[in-house]
């Protein structure tokens, strides 16, 4: 299976609510949201291992998706770069999030198992998105 593939399984999982899927390719020692600033945003905080992944998991059960469309997988050598249509609404605030072309960045080991991973978004309208004001 390529990364490619890899990937368009764990967002077909993640659409099934098959969180137990995603984890298995991911490795043990995963960087989640790798490089990112805290914003205070749930959803958007950096995570090592697999099982603190499960704390996005968690967060992103706050959120009422009415869309999340995959449009563009690009694959070159271990990493996989993903556009992503997506538009949810925060559900302790009902505030919405619109993202055209979000941007998730996969790496992977030689195993083909994901070894990083990070959401590149528009994090100010992610945290607006979190208030209640």
């Amino acid at each position: 299976m390529s990364n490619k593939e890899t990937i368009q399984g764990i967002y077909e999982a993640f659409g099934r609510g098959d969180i137990p899927a995603i984890l298995e390719r991911l490795s043990k020692d995963v960087e989640w949201e790798y490089g990112i600033e805290d914003t205070g945003v749930p959803w958007l905080q950096e995570r090592r291992g697999r099982e603190s992944v499960t704390g996005f998991f968690e967060a992103a059960g706050g959120l009422e998706f009415m869309k999340f469309q995959p449009k563009d997988l690009l694959e070159s050598n271990n990493t996989v770069v993903a556009l992503i249509d997506v538009s949810f609404k925060v559900r302790s605030t009902g505030r919405t999030v619109d993202e055209e072309d979000e941007v998730h960045i996969w790496h992977f080991d030689d195993g083909g198992l994901v070894t990083r991973f990070c959401h590149r978004c528009d994090t100010y309208k992610h945290w607006r998105a979190t208030q209640s004001d």
